[in-house]
């Protein structure tokens, strides 16, 4: 065999090699791009909550795809009940945070609820102002056809856009609970509707919470677009998590789809409580942890 053969033959080998690697750790930066070739490789997307810098650089670090800052900081951050009452300024802020921490992830920012229903000049607007004030790489937002004009005006403008169906927190007092979305075969065929028109208008992604997992099976197979789940079932192409749940930092919430992988609650509680005991006893500080 010559050597141009053998070099030829280690060349063919390489390009296989690569080609073979996975996506989510061939790449330095995650991109709209890069998920969409994740979908067509089977690769499952791994999508998280952040709202701060310090928790952001430790998810960061573990090569999460997606960080999404999420209008759940609301409920996690700030303590109120519904996502409802978070602000655009508060978002901004979270927002910004995150971004300074992240050198792989792609980066989502909700809008918060009053910030493009109803009014797609205002949609644009909030949207250019997370943009270039956070640093970010996306925005998300609720709604099937209703929010349709506002999609297509933040599209206008070079900003892409993840869609989200089924349960949908900012309606919350439309929908009254929140239990699992789209059992019914009207709202069913309504939510494929509008996941093929968000797709169509430019979505590059949509997040699918607590609908049935057959419903979800079929919108995934039905679009080229990740589909990313939150109560979905198994059969999507990713799967998103608030980060306090899944550490368990929240010990209020407890749905059926959270899988707790610690419990950071107790953990935390027991180490203030250690060092409340140092402290009244005086063994905190030592004489090795003064000047």
């Amino acid at each position: 065999m010559s050597c141009d053969t053998v070099q030829f033959s280690n060349f063919v080998i390489l390009i296989k090699t690569l080609y073979n690697m996975s996506i989510h750790k061939s790449v330095k930066r995650v991109t709209t791009h890069v998920l969409h070739e994740m979908k067509l490789k089977g690769e499952k997307i791994a999508m998280l909550t952040a709202y701060d810098y310090s928790m952001a650089k430790i998810v960061d670090a573990a090569e999460i795809d997606v960080i999404l800052v999420g209008d759940s900081a609301s409920n996690v951050m700030a303590g109120y009940e519904t996502t409802l009452p978070i602000t655009l300024d508060n978002m901004i802020y979270h927002a910004a945070s995150v971004v300074r921490a992240v050198k792989r992830a792609l980066v989502v920012v909700d809008l918060p609820f009053g910030t493009y229903q109803g009014n797609s000049k205002e949609a644009l607007a909030s949207s250019i102002r997370i943009m270039k004030e956070t640093g970010a790489h996306a925005v998300k937002l609720e709604g099937g056809r209703e929010v349709v004009e506002s999609v297509e005006r933040i599209l206008s403008a070079g900003i892409p856009v993840m869609g989200h169906l089924g349960l949908t927190p900012q309606s919350i007092h439309k929908f009254g609970t929140y239990v699992v979305r789209a059992r019914e075969i009207e709202e069913a065929n309504r939510l494929l509707s509008d996941a093929s028109l968000l797709e169509k208008t430019g979505c590059f992604a949509i997040v699918l919470e607590k609908i049935p997992a057959s419903l979800a099976e079929e919108v995934t197979k039905s679009l080229k677009i990740p589909l990313i789940g939150i109560g979905a079932g198994s059969k999507v192409d990713g799967q998103v998590l608030v980060l306090h749940d899944m550490l368990g930092l929240n010990q209020e919430f407890s749905p059926r789809f959270l899988r707790r992988y610690h419990n950071l609650h107790s953990e935390i509680k027991g180490a203030v409580q250690a060092y409340i005991a140092d402290v009244r006893s005086q063994d905190f500080p030592n004489e090795k942890e003064q000047y």
